[in-house]
């Protein structure tokens, strides 16, 4: 449909206050007398729907698959298990909503679990070296 037909039938149909669109006019009009046709601004309905989504905060971890390692392999004076205790109620406090109660026992816990760490690996090394030095020795009669 050329531009002269279309602005035949907005004439016939008495709409000559509807504009012809952009790609119509910019065919007739030369290059440095084009125009911009304004639209205008979109139709909104008058209620419009607000939908707030609240994120939780970030979780903060709880160390309960650390402690349960250091329960099972590392339990140097029951430090693993204590930790591990101290997990659990992190996360329990974490389930409630206490996050600051939660984040108290998560800090114990890890510190629990490093302290169980660091004892139990100097605790090899000291056994290992102890064997191994004894086995070069031969005991005096």
């Amino acid at each position: 449909m050329g531009p002269a037909l279309l602005r035949k039938l907005l004439h016939l149909f008495n709409l000559q206050h509807l504009k012809a669109p952009n790609c119509l006019k910019n065919q007739e009009m030369p290059k440095d007398q084009q125009e911009v046709v304004v639209l205008g601004t979109p139709h909104t309905s008058t209620s419009s729907i607000t939908t707030i989504i609240t994120m939780p905060e970030i979780s903060k971890p709880d160390y309960v698959v650390w402690s349960m390692f250091n329960t099972l392999f590392m339990n140097f004076c029951c430090l693993g298990f204590i930790a591990y205790a101290y997990s659990v109620k992190s996360r329990d406090r974490k389930m409630v909503g206490d996050m600051s109660g939660a984040q108290a026992f998560a800090s114990t816990a890890r510190c629990l679990n490093i302290s169980c760490l660091i004892l139990t690996v100097l605790l090899v090394i000291i056994f290992i070296t102890f064997f191994a030095t004894r086995s070069y020795y031969p005991r005096l009669p």
